[in-house]
């Protein structure tokens, strides 16, 4: 019998419907993008049940139901931990599921203790502040030119060409301005004026592996200096992409896989690094539940790039979890190991 895989997911429309904004609901899927996933998987072989969000899988399992295994991309609506409440809720359930566990999930959205502890493993980060108040604002320490954000967003949230600033007082107003329309503190890091890199892994301890680290260059009509939330959202016009092999690039691409060991990511990621003047690659941030729209999302572009199909791509996530948790009851172990190598 085929594995029976669950799918939850956070959609636009449904929060849309609730009254939520555009911004708002910037992290969470498309109908087009769970379509995508779900098709990808039964080609693959496997049964599928959407299931939906937390408080839709909350409910079935208090009913219940169990699943083989749950591929889950929920973002979570709110708080800080937002993205380890799914997988708090299958592990609580004894559900096994694709991804990070919780801690993971928590430490890497907030992007301050992210980038505590990837400093600590011994991997560039740019020097950052954590802005709570304006009084933080002005003994922060920061040097100028800086680049201020949320610390618990995605998808470029709060990032636009006035989130780089050169001096105190701009660099005050803006943190003032995260924390009143996040409701959340601000992130202040020196500005890094170099190439930005993303790069995606997939696999586990040993077999965990680069797919490729692709290159984002911000076209004539983008937002100048950011890959902000706006250049994200219109990427397919303002935004070009291309795989990058050269030092610079490999330097980032090592340095991913350093940090996704360093923060316990697991089965695939996708980590952001950006170069400084010297032309060293910095992290940024780690993306443990990757957009996965074929021709939208960050990895799945990348691996196209990389000569990965979107089917491929979906079926070593699920096989490098398969092989992570021993959940291969159709025999197919060997295989499963072949794939998650690569």
């Amino acid at each position: 019998m085929p594995l029976r895989i669950g799918l939850t997911y956070d959609l636009r429309d449904d929060y849309r419907a609730m009254g939520y904004s555009e911004e708002e609901t910037a992290e969470f899927d498309s109908v087009e993008t769970v379509d995508c996933i779900d098709g990808a998987l039964r080609r693959l072989g496997y049964q599928t049940d959407r299931i939906g969000h937390v408080r839709a899988l909350a409910a079935r399992l208090v009913a219940g139901e169990t699943w083989d295994l749950v591929f889950n991309i929920c973002e979570g609506l709110s708080g800080r931990s937002r993205e380890a409440q799914v997988p708090a809720l299958l592990e609580a359930y004894g559900v096994p599921y694709v991804f990070a566990d919780p801690l993971t999930q928590a430490v890497t959205l907030d992007k301050a203790i992210a980038k505590r502890l990837v400093r600590d493993a011994g991997i560039a980060t740019p020097a950052f502040a954590l802005i709570n108040s304006d009084a933080e604002a002005d003994t922060c320490g920061i040097t100028y030119p800086a680049f201020v954000k949320p610390y618990a967003e995605g998808t470029g949230k709060g990032c636009t060409n006035a989130s780089k600033v050169g001096d105190a007082v701009a660099l005050k107003a803006m943190a003032r301005q995260i924390r009143t329309h996040f409701n959340q503190p601000a992130l202040a890091e020196a500005y890094l004026p170099g190439r930005e890199f993303t790069v995606g892994i997939i696999g586990n301890g040993a077999n965990a592996r680069i797919v490729g680290v692709m290159e984002i260059l911000l076209g004539a009509n983008a937002e100048a200096e950011v890959y902000s939330f706006e250049n994200k959202e219109y990427c397919e016009s303002r935004v070009i992409y291309v795989l990058a092999d050269d030092a610079e690039a490999k330097t980032a691409g090592a340095a991913a896989l350093a940090a996704y060991h360093a923060l316990g990511c697991r089965d695939a990621s996708r980590i952001d690094f950006r170069s400084d003047g010297a032309g060293v690659p910095h992290f940024l941030e780690a993306n443990t539940i990757a957009g996965l729209h074929p021709s939208h999302s960050d990895l799945p572009m990348l691996a196209e790039k990389a000569g990965m199909t979107y089917d491929t791509l979906i079926g070593e996530i699920v096989a490098a979890a398969r092989v992570r948790l021993g959940l291969y009851p159709d025999g197919a172990a060997a295989s499963l190991g072949q794939r998650a190598h690569g």
